[in-house]
């Protein structure tokens, strides 16, 4: 019988080759495992790479303040009873058809719509000659407050109705007051009343050399 023996040539080289191919395997997964564990060079374990168009976020669009319901300032001055004859006598247009009227829209007496404060002017000057507000009351505006002691402006001041009048001395050109009067109104029970009022004398123009007084 033939007794046990070592393999032969042929099984040393297939053991060779089995060897070479394992050592070869055991290779490759150390370095995929090194290059994973590397920073910078393996792949990300962070999750799916996120990817940038360029856009930026939406930012949320601001819906803009509904613009007020326009009047005719010039129709309504001629139509209303309590504006005076002679405030209707002088509001004609100065130039083609543009009449010297100043509009203001503003929140002064609660409503939904915003009152409306008309001033008429002189065309010459720009004189103050009549101040009005009215509040849109039953599908109509109304009247509610009127001053008429030229010169005289009206405004509107965080939600005050704030009327301003000059105020002349004796022998003061139209162009030179002596002061002003400042008075706040504030809707209070369905009316205006007054809340302040300030006075403000003017003083000479700056700059303005004196005239000396003659020698006696």
């Amino acid at each position: 019988m033939r007794g046990l023996t070592g393999p032969g040539p042929g099984g040393a080289r297939s053991t060779a080759r089995t060897a070479s191919t394992a050592t070869a395997v055991l290779a490759a997964a150390v370095l995929l495992a090194s290059g994973c564990g590397a920073s910078g060079t393996g792949a990300r374990d962070e999750g799916p790479a996120r990817v940038d168009d360029g856009a930026s976020p939406a930012t949320p669009a601001t819906a803009p303040s509904p613009a007020p319901d326009r009047v005719d300032a010039v129709r309504l001055i001629k139509r209303d009873p309590a504006v005076s004859v002679q405030v209707k006598r002088e509001l004609k247009p100065c130039v083609a058809d543009e009449y010297p009227v100043d509009v203001s829209y503003g929140n002064l007496t609660g409503e939904a719509r915003d009152d409306v404060v008309v001033n008429v002017l002189t065309c010459g000057d720009a004189v103050g000659i009549g101040a009005y507000v009215y509040r849109h009351q039953d599908g109509s505006y109304v009247n509610v407050f009127s001053a008429e002691e030229p010169p005289v402006y009206a405004e509107i001041d965080r939600g005050d109705l704030v009327v301003t009048k000059q105020v002349y001395d004796r022998g003061d050109p139209v162009s030179s007051p002596s002061g002003e009067d400042v008075i706040t109104y504030r809707w209070v029970s369905g009316r205006f009343g007054e809340k302040y009022r300030t006075h403000n004398e003017y003083g000479p123009v700056a700059g303005a050399v004196p005239t000396p007084a003659p020698e006696s």
